[in-house]
């Protein structure tokens, strides 16, 4: 399925050759990757408890993201909420428009099934940009506090500040506009 499509940019539903695609340009710009994540995903989706998205940019995979219409992890977990998942734009398609154009098409599709929806995001540099983009398009922290793993990491608790060290934030979405819960 085809969710946007403009002279360079094109979202659609993620193939079992991204994966490879994805991971391999991963690599090359220094992340430690496999395919298993993507592989994941596109599982999840076949299965129907996501949606995997994938965006080209002048015909190159480009980016990623993934929606959980109910979500079983997180601070909303199990909850009836969306959670979007595992965004990503490679390093040579940045600042061309295609986060904006994915996190569009992921609220999108979250906006089908509740009025709110959510996604953790990292802390350490590594997601700063990220994390501007959430605060940007209205979204805050949920106030849990933050979390490690799969659950809230407990006060004066020791922790890696790895890709398991997240923030959660939520927005209402849909006719309501980007108004926070």
């Amino acid at each position: 399925m085809i969710y946007y499509r403009d002279e360079d940019i094109l979202i659609r539903d993620m193939e079992q050759s991204d994966a490879r695609i994805i991971t391999e340009e991963e690599i090359a710009q220094g992340w430690q990757q496999t395919t298993e994540k993507y592989e994941m995903r596109l599982r999840h989706q076949a299965e129907g408890r996501a949606v995997a998205l994938v965006a080209e940019y002048q015909g190159r995979v480009a980016g990623y993201i993934n929606v959980y219409p109910n979500s079983e992890s997180g601070a909303f977990a199990n909850r009836g909420y969306p959670e979007i998942v595992d965004f990503g734009v490679l390093e040579k398609y940045r600042r061309k428009g295609i986060g904006g154009k994915l996190m569009d098409a992921a609220e999108k599709i979250a906006a089908e099934h509740a009025d709110v929806v959510y996604l953790g995001v990292g802390l350490h540099h590594g997601y700063g940009s990220a994390q501007r983009m959430y605060v940007k398009r209205g979204y805050i922290p949920d106030g849990t506090g933050v979390w490690y793993g799969e659950q809230v990491c407990p006060q004066y608790a020791e922790c890696c500040n790895d890709d398991d060290l997240v923030l959660y934030f939520s927005k209402k979405i849909g006719q309501c506009g980007a108004e926070n819960i």
